[in-house]
C-alpha cells in the first residue's frame, strides 16, 4: 500500500489540491462534474425557512388574541393552548429527525413536512373565513360565549397538522443549509462570517415582516387575510425550494442513529463484566464500516463514560471479526459509534438548562401581549400599534445586533480571548442566559407601574379599558429579550451542530426544538399551578381581568428560577468536555463525495471495499 504522502502527491499532480477545490465552484477538477452546494443554494433553502418563520410568527405571535378575542377562550386556557401547541409541534421534530437521518434524507423530509404544514394552515384559514366555525363576537369581553366543542376540534386538527408539518421542516432546514458548506472547525475559524449568525438574521427579518404586516392585517382588516397571506407564502416557498434541487448537496442518510445508539448500549450491557484494555488503541475500530457516518472526521476515544467502552472490547470469541467488514453490531461496536453515544450524553446537561430558559420566556407570547392590549398604543390619532406587534422590538434588536456582533463584538473579543471566533458558543449562551434574567425583572417592574396607573385612574375593575400609560414602557424588556436571544439562540444551535455526531445532526437540531417543546410544557405546568394555588380573590393570573391579578409576582418567581438555572448552566459549561475528533481534509471529503456520486450513477455495483481502503489512507487532522 502506498504511503499517505505518495497518495497526496499523486493527487496534487493530477490537480486535485486544496486551492483548486476552493476556487472551482462549477466544475470538479477531475471529472468536469458540477460542484454542488455553496452560497448559490441559500436563496432556495432560506426561502423555505423564512416563509415557515413568516407563517409561524404571523400565526403564533397573535394567536393569544385570536383565542381570547375571536374564540372567546379564558386567558389561562388560551395561554395553555398556545404553550401545549408549541410543545407538541416541537416534539414532532424528533419524528422528523428520525425519518431524515434514517432513510428519507433531509431534502424529502422538508418537502413532505412543508406540504402537511400548508394543509394545517389552510384549514385554520378556512375556520377564520366561515362564521359558523367561530362563536359570536364579544367586544366587551364580559359574559362571552366560548367556542363550541366542534369549533375547537377544527382548531385543534388544524394546529395538529401544522405541528406534524413543522416536525418535518424544523430539524432539517438549518442542517440542510449547513450541509451546503464546509463546516469543519478549521474552515469555520478561517471565515470572516458565521453561517448560523446569518441564518438567524434571515429568520429575524421574516419575523419582523410577520409582526408588522401580518399582525396589522389580523387586527385591522380581517383574520381571513391575516392567516391567508402566510399560507400563500408558504405554498410559494415549496416551489422555490424544489426549483433549487439540482444545486443542492444532499447527504445520504446512514441508517437510524437511534438503532446505533441502542446497539452500543446493548453491546456494553452484554460485556458489563468484561475488563477494558489499558491501551485504548486495543478497542475495536473499523474505518471501512464507519466510512458512511464519518465523512468529515472520525471521533476519537475519550476517557469520559468509560463504561460504554465495553461495547468496543474484542473478546476471544470475537477476535476473528476484528478485521471483518461487518461484525455483529449488537455485540461489538466501533470506537466511533461508542463516542457517538458519549457525545449525546455530554450534551444533555447543557440542553436541560435551555429547557428552563424557554419556560421562563414563554410569557412573551401570552401575558405580555395582554399587558400591551391594556396600554396606550397610539402613535397618532388614527393609528395604534397592534399588541402582538410589540414583539417587533425584539426582532429589531436581534436583526440589528447580528451585524454588530460580527463586526464589533467578535473582533474585540478576539483580541481579548485570542480565540479566532471571539468567544465559544458555551460562553455565548451563558451571556444570553444572564441578559434574559434582566428582561424578566424588567417585566415585573413595568407591570407594577401599569397597575399603579390603573389604580390612579380607577380602572382596576375595567378589563377592556385602555390605561393611560404608554405601551413603550414594555420596550426595555422586549429589547433585552432580543439581545438575549442573539446570544443564546445562535450559540445553542452552534453547540448542537458542532458537538453532535455528523450522522445525527438532524436529531441534534430536533433537540433544540424538543427543548423548546419541554419548555412549553414546563411553562404550562407552572402557569397552571400558579393559577390554582395563588388564591381566588387575589389570584396572580386571573382568567379575564389582568388588572385584578398579581402578574408581577409571577414574573419575580420566573426571575428567581432563571437565576438558579444560570448557576446550573455555568457549572455544566465549566465541566463540559468537547468531543475529540480527527477532521478529514478537503481532498478526502471530495473523494468520498465523488465515490458516492459514482456509486449512485453505477447503480450501486461498485465494491464498498474500495472506499474502505481509500479511507484508511486518508490523512486526518486532529481537532
Amino acid at each position: 500500500m502506498e504511503s499517505v504522502d505518495n497518495v497526496k502527491n499523486k493527487r496534487n499532480e493530477n490537480g486535485d489540491n486544496k486551492e483548486q477545490l476552493e476556487e472551482d465552484d462549477d466544475d470538479d477538477a477531475r471529472g468536469g462534474k458540477r460542484k454542488l452546494g455553496g452560497v448559490r443554494t441559500m436563496p432556495f433553502i432560506l426561502a423555505n425557512e423564512m416563509c415557515d418563520r413568516f407563517a409561524g410568527a404571523g400565526f403564533h405571535a397573535n394567536m393569544i388574541t385570536y383565542l381570547t378575542q375571536v374564540l372567546n377562550l379564558p386567558l389561562v386556557k388560551a395561554s395553555n393552548t398556545i404553550t401545549t401547541l408549541g410543545g407538541t409541534s416541537n416534539f414532532t421534530t424528533l419524528v422528523g429527525a428520525f425519518v431524515a437521518d434514517s432513510f428519507a434524507g433531509r431534502f424529502w423530509t422538508i418537502i413532505v413536512g412543508s406540504i402537511i404544514y400548508i394543509m394545517g394552515m389552510a384549514a385554520l384559514t378556512v375556520s377564520a373565513v366561515l362564521p359558523r366555525l367561530r362563536p359570536p363576537p364579544c367586544p366587551a369581553q364580559v359574559d362571552c360565549e366560548e367556542a363550541s366543542g366542534q369549533q375547537l376540534w377544527i382548531l385543534y386538527i388544524s394546529l395538529l397538522l401544522m405541528s406534524l408539518g413543522a416536525g418535518g421542516m424544523r430539524p432539517c432546514v438549518v442542517m440542510f443549509a449547513a450541509d451546503q458548506f464546509d463546516m469543519t472547525k478549521s474552515k469555520v475559524e478561517s471565515r470572516t462570517w458565521n453561517f448560523f449568525n446569518w441564518y438567524y438574521f434571515c429568520m429575524g427579518v421574516a419575523s419582523f415582516l410577520a409582526l408588522t404586516v401580518v399582525v396589522y392585517i389580523q387586527d385591522n382588516i380581517s383574520w381571513a387575510w391575516g392567516l391567508g397571506i402566510p399560507t400563500i407564502a408558504m405554498a410559494l416557498s415549496i416551489v422555490v425550494f424544489i426549483v433549487g434541487s439540482p444545486l443542492y448537496r444532499k447527504i445520504k442518510p446512514a441508517g437510524s442513529p437511534f438503532v446505533r445508539l441502542t446497539q452500543v448500549t446493548v453491546a456494553a450491557v452484554r460485556k458489563r463484566k468484561a475488563i477494558a484494555p489499558e491501551n485504548p488503541n486495543d478497542l475495536y475500530e473499523n474505518r471501512e464500516l464507519d466510512a458512511g457516518i464519518s465523512t468529515t472526521g472520525r471521533l476519537l476515544h475519550s476517557n469520559q463514560f468509560k463504561w460504554f467502552d465495553r461495547a468496543a472490547i474484542v473478546s476471544e470469541s470475537e477476535s476473528y471479526t476484528k478485521e471483518a467488514k461487518q461484525p455483529n453490531l449488537w455485540r461489538l461496536a466501533t470506537v466511533h459509534r461508542v463516542e457517538e453515544l458519549k457525545s449525546i450524553i455530554r450534551m444533555l446537561p447543557i440542553w436541560t438548562a435551555y429547557i428552563l430558559l424557554v419556560a421562563a420566556q414563554s410569557h412573551h407570547v401570552s401575558f405580555t401581549i395582554q399587558q400591551a392590549r391594556s396600554m396606550d398604543r397610539n402613535l397618532s390619532p388614527s393609528f395604534q400599534i397592534p399588541p402582538a406587534s410589540m414583539t417587533i422590538f425584539s426582532s429589531i434588536t436581534f436583526v440589528t445586533g447580528i451585524p454588530l456582533y460580527e463586526r464589533l463584538f467578535v473582533p474585540l473579543a478576539r483580541k481579548l480571548t485570542k480565540n479566532p471566533v471571539g468567544i465559544t458558543y458555551l460562553q455565548r449562551m451563558g451571556i444570553g442566559f444572564g441578559i434574559n434574567i434582566f428582561a424578566t425583572a424588567a417585566s415585573a417592574l413595568v407591570e407594577i407601574k401599569r397597575k399603579k396607573a390603573a389604580l390612579d385612574h380607577s380602572l382596576l375593575d375595567e378589563p377592556a379599558a385602555i390605561i393611560p400609560i404608554s405601551v413603550f414602557w414594555l420596550l426595555p424588556q422586549y429589547c433585552l429579550h432580543g439581545l438575549a436571544e442573539l446570544f443564546y439562540s445562535v450559540g445553542h444551535m452552534e453547540f448542537l451542530y458542532d458537538q453532535s455526531p455528523e450522522s445525527m445532526r438532524s436529531t441534534a437540531s430536533a433537540l433544540n426544538w424538543l427543548g423548546i417543546g419541554f419548555g412549553s410544557y414546563v411553562s404550562t405546568l407552572l402557569v397552571t399551578l400558579v393559577h390554582k394555588y395563588s388564591g381566588r380573590k387575589s389570584n396572580w393570573l386571573p382568567d379575564r381581568n389582568l388588572n385584578q391579578g398579581r402578574l408581577e409576582n409571577y414574573y419575580w418567581l420566573v426571575t428567581g428560577i432563571q437565576v438558579v438555572n444560570l448557576i446550573y448552566y455555568v457549572l455544566c459549561a465549566w465541566f463540559y468536555k468537547y468531543k475529540p475528533i480527527e477532521e478529514a481534509t478537503d481532498i478526502e471529503r471530495t473523494d468520498a463525495e465523488s465515490y458516492e456520486e459514482d456509486l449512485e450513477s453505477d447503480g450501486g455495483r461498485k465494491s464498498v471495499s474500495n472506499v474502505g481502503n481509500g479511507y484508511k489512507e486518508l490523512e486526518l487532522v486532529r481537532n
